[in-house]
């Protein structure tokens, strides 16, 4: 028998199971299960009110979940089980299962007060406890990997939108996570400064970071995901690959969603593949 706070084996690094919650009398997740395995990418797409930044945020506990079970790489999170009697789990117990989860959020987050290369390296500070000049290192490198070593020692005001968001992934990167998870981390930027930041999230998903995705950005869902799950009144309505989805997907509520947010013929071509 596995401990009492750990799934049975299994090769998904996220893993929920029937998960539901409600704000009072307004459930807005019902019974949702989905698992993702290493270097996979899932999107979560559906219309606003669906449940989506709610799923999304008890991946790493901001939301806790009223029933159902989520596991991240096989442990219990946010609850202990023991003799069939749930307690919530003690904050380093919380800390130790999702340290290796890493959210980007809509907005930026970032210290006014810190440079691009402050920012990052304070978590490696206080959280990793590295030496500052091995934090700053570790940071510079990682600012370089998403295009911004150049504006290191700027601070936020400096940057544009699209820069501050992607301080905000190297930041998570930094502390070397194995699963990435992003809420809709365009939605706050101009339209021509979205395009940046999805050019680092489809560097990380090539390299194999696993990420689960919140996103309204129906292009980079068709060309990254390796699933995508529609959302709709807190329930999964339908999942699946993006083209079986977005090119053959015979559920009317998805349907209408695709009609009201996408043109497909930007994204499919008459092959049902992406360009």
């Amino acid at each position: 028998m596995p401990p009492p706070s750990c799934a049975p084996k299994s090769d998904l690094l996220v893993d929920v199971r029937g998960i539901s919650k409600a704000y009072g009398q307004n459930r807005v997740l019902n019974n949702v299960s989905l698992g993702v395995r290493k270097s996979e990418v899932t999107c979560i797409i559906g219309p606003s009110g669906s449940g989506k930044s709610t799923l999304l945020r008890t991946l790493a506990f901001l939301e806790e979940y009223d029933s159902g079970e989520v596991y991240i790489e096989g442990e219990l999170l946010g609850y202990i089980d023991h003799d069939n009697i749930r307690s919530k789990a003690p904050l380093a117990e919380l800390n130790r299962v999702r340290q290796h989860v890493g959210m980007v959020f809509q907005q930026f987050n970032l210290w006014p007060h810190m440079t691009a290369l402050g920012n990052v390296a304070e978590a490696l500070m206080r959280v990793k406890r590295l030496p500052r000049s091995q934090a700053h290192a570790r940071a510079l490198e990682t600012l370089e990997k998403v295009g911004l070593a150049d504006k290191a020692n700027e601070y936020p005001i400096r940057l544009s939108g699209g820069q501050q968001q992607r301080v905000a992934i190297a930041r998570a990167l930094a502390m070397e996570p194995h699963i990435m998870l992003f809420d809709e981390p365009t939605s706050a930027l101009d339209p021509e400064l979205v395009g940046e930041v999805l050019q680092v999230m489809k560097a990380l998903a090539h390299e194999g970071m696993t990420m689960v995705v919140v996103t309204h950005e129906m292009g980079f869902a068709a060309q990254v995901a390796d699933q995508v799950i529609f959302l709709d009144k807190g329930e999964i309505a339908a999942s699946g690959p993006p083209q079986a989805l977005f090119h053959g997907s015979k559920n009317p509520r998805l349907q209408q969603f695709l009609q009201n947010y996408l043109d497909r013929n930007a994204f499919w071509d008459q092959s049902g593949n992406t360009p």
